[in-house]
């Protein structure tokens, strides 16, 4: 920012229409009072009130509570909640602990990252298509550029088991005929009838879902972020469960190590000790010396 006037203008206030708590009164979410008009929505619709400013169907909100249920793994082996569980290990709070395993889900392989790229996809690939471009040859040149197209194939195994129950709560909400939806299924097939086997995996189903609904980018990135974060607390708590420690410990002999060679911690402690014997011994000679002086 290098417009004085600007800074001048929002200096000593905030200037916001998102809302506001006014302390012994009330308090405003996007114009709506918390405790009279809002208080009927739970907690996921207040969550998707609050970053899109939309209210939704029953049938919606169904699907916008099931995509996040469908993939709450309570399993401490996951790279996300492994980090929560190892801070429930190291008796670290819950509030640290489930936080670091909420920023890694924001990985570039897994997680966000191939959300954003599935959403980025899917939204490129309807406008070309809706000017007349065939898919297979938007398909051919994601390929080209990036390798890859986000949300599709998945490591250790090929099919997705949050695919059909996903599309089951879809079809009640009438958005399984969708654009996006169609585009992500065509894309599916042209990944499969070519040499990458490739099948659809949930962040793209989720992305396609999401765009049906009319989520902007930011309200999706922003929906998606805490979707794996019920699977979490368990693996904290598992983890406390168990002596400080015991969850999942490396023995020395399952690290590759190319540092220093092996060295006798005994001989290692002696000359350590000596040294700070030797230091000791010297900081006292300086010290009596400036007493002297």
């Amino acid at each position: 920012m290098n417009d004085p006037q600007r800074l001048q203008d929002q200096a000593d206030t905030l200037k916001t229409n998102i809302g506001a708590a006014f302390p012994g009164s009330r308090a405003v979410m996007r114009g709506k009072d918390l405790h009279t008009d809002l208080n009927d929505l739970d907690w996921l619709e207040l969550y998707v009130f609050g970053i899109t400013g939309r209210r939704f169907t029953t049938e919606q909100v169904q699907l916008l509570h099931g995509i996040w249920r469908l993939t709450s793994y309570p399993d401490a082996r996951l790279w996300n909640n492994r980090i929560a569980a190892l801070a429930g290990s190291t008796r670290s709070s819950p509030g640290l602990g489930l936080a670091a395993a909420l920023a890694a889900s924001e990985a570039r392989i897994y997680g966000a990252g191939p959300g954003l790229s599935a959403y980025d996809f899917f939204t490129r690939a309807h406008h070309a298509c809706s000017a007349g471009q065939a898919l297979e040859n938007i398909v051919a040149d994601t390929l080209a550029k990036q390798r890859g197209i986000g949300g599709y194939g998945r490591p250790l195994v090929s099919g997705d088991e949050r695919i059909a129950p996903a599309m089951e709560l879809a079809r009640r909400s009438g958005l399984d005929q969708g654009p996006f939806i169609r585009l992500a299924f065509k894309t599916e097939d042209i990944l499969l009838t070519g040499r990458w086997r490739w099948r659809m995996n949930y962040a793209a189903l989720v992305a396609a879902l999401l765009l049906e609904l009319g989520f902007d980018r930011m309200s999706y990135h922003l929906f998606i972020s805490p979707i794996f974060f019920a699977g979490m607390p368990p693996c904290y708590l598992d983890a406390t469960n168990r002596a400080e420690g015991l969850t999942f410990p490396l023995s020395c002999g399952t690290i590759s190590y190319s540092g220093l060679a092996e060295r006798r911690w005994e001989q290692a402690s002696r000359q350590a000790g000596q040294t700070r014997g030797e230091k000791t011994n010297k900081e006292k000679g300086h010290g009596q010396k400036n007493s002297v002086g």
